[in-house]
């Protein structure tokens, strides 16, 4: 068996996303997506060697994609089988109060997960789908859970408590957990080791800015606050969430509108952000938009950079000044007129954005700080799959 394989899987409810990550050398050797789990058109993308092959196709469940991903690999000579893995690392977005740290996944733990669903009804539940479906196809290999939110379960009481009555709020679990942990543990950590620093000995703004985004202030390498809460719906606007807004709106929802939970759901969920402005979530399909003249598609940008700015002068304020603000996920690595928006004005606070650094193509973690800035400004790609493949190693290796 090859001690540094590692099958990676993030289930959603329609979907599947896995990559066979070699924790020695940090390069992903296969990767793919399952889609449209429980249609008729089902498709699964296999890529391997920088070449992707199709099957399409009726996929009843995820135990069915999961095998048709399994014969993937076989057809592509990396069977998981023959090949070898050590241990199949699992995101899990929710791990309330209970789980803070990597898990090894047990009957017990795969029922508490399932039971955590109720702070998590969208996530959960297909998480534990997919943890079963790979369990049963590969049941001599560790199978670990990695939690969404184990990097902010030692936020302080401050900043995690929500200002409603205690004891309904302890009865129910309602607290800031935060989300995009292990990102955000990544990245940060990924920032000390391209400055050559240690986490310890200086603070830090992290920006996950993807379909789902999220903020953190990371001070000497603890995460003191983040934008996500109770659910990943608080906070940053996104692609089809919300963000922050005044709780008193899903009130007037179900008395004016008459709308029932499920329905606002639905809307604050999936019918907002981006795609509530401005009828897209992709920031390509919004800036040609914007660029077209689409008013809707401009107040929609707008909107996204003015909370952006918003957090991150908060998180100024919590941590005293910032030596370092990064920039990470699909569009926090890929937009240059976000983050230079989102930093605009605020050369009195020593923050700068220079403009060719900022614009130059490249896939690498790199400044975007004039010289001399005195706060460093950075891009850094993150992988969220690495993160959990090492930690599913070091995980079942001691267990």
């Amino acid at each position: 068996m090859t001690d540094s394989l590692v099958l990676v899987i993030n289930s959603g409810s329609s979907s599947l996303k896995y990559q066979l990550v070699d924790t020695a050398t940090g390069a992903a050797v296969a990767s793919g997506l399952v889609e449209r789990i429980g249609e008729a058109d089902g498709i699964i993308a296999h890529t391997v060697d920088g070449e992707t092959i199709e099957h399409r196709g009726p996929i009843a469940d995820h135990a069915e994609g999961l095998r048709l991903a399994f014969d993937m690999f076989e057809r592509t000579g990396h069977g998981l089988t023959s090949a070898g893995v050590a241990a199949v690392g699992h995101r899990v977005v929710h791990g309330g109060n209970v789980f803070y740290e990597p898990t090894l996944i047990t009957d017990d733990v795969v029922a508490e997960i399932s039971r955590l669903s109720t702070l998590a009804p969208l996530h959960n539940p297909p998480n534990v789908v997919g943890i079963e479906s790979a369990r049963a196809l590969l049941p001599q290999v560790p199978h670990v859970a990695v939690f969404d939110t184990a990097f902010f379960h030692g936020l302080p009481a401050a900043a995690s408590t929500y200002a409603i009555d205690i004891d309904v709020a302890k009865r129910h679990g309602v607290r800031r957990y935060g989300f995009h942990g292990t990102s955000h543990d990544f990245v940060s950590s990924r920032v000390a080791e391209f400055l050559g620093r240690d986490r310890a000995d200086f603070n830090q703004i992290v920006l996950h800015l993807g379909n789902g985004a999220s903020a953190s202030a990371i001070e000497r390498g603890k995460a003191i606050d983040t934008s996500m809460g109770l659910t990943p719906l608080e906070g940053l606007v996104m692609g089809t969430r919300s963000g922050d807004i005044d709780p008193g709106i899903v009130l007037h929802l179900r008395r004016s509108a008459e709308l029932d939970v499920d329905a606002i759901d639905e809307l604050l969920n999936r019918r907002s952000g981006l795609k509530g402005l401005s009828g897209v979530n992709d920031f390509r399909e919004l800036q040609g938009l914007i660029d077209a003249g689409d008013e809707g598609a401009k107040l929609a940008y707008d909107v996204y950079i003015h909370r952006l700015r918003r957090y991150i002068g908060a998180y100024l304020i919590e941590l005293g000044g910032a030596d370092v603000i990064t920039f990470t996920a699909g569009v926090g690595e890929n937009s240059p007129g976000v983050r230079a928006d989102a930093l605009a004005g605020l050369t009195r606070f020593g923050i700068a954005v220079d403009p060719d650094r900022n614009t130059a193509k490249s896939r690498e973690a790199r400044v975007i700080s004039p010289d001399g800035a005195e706060v460093t400004v950075l891009v850094v790609p993150t992988n969220e799959e690495l993160a959990i493949a090492r930690a599913a190693i070091r995980t079942s290796s001691s267990a």
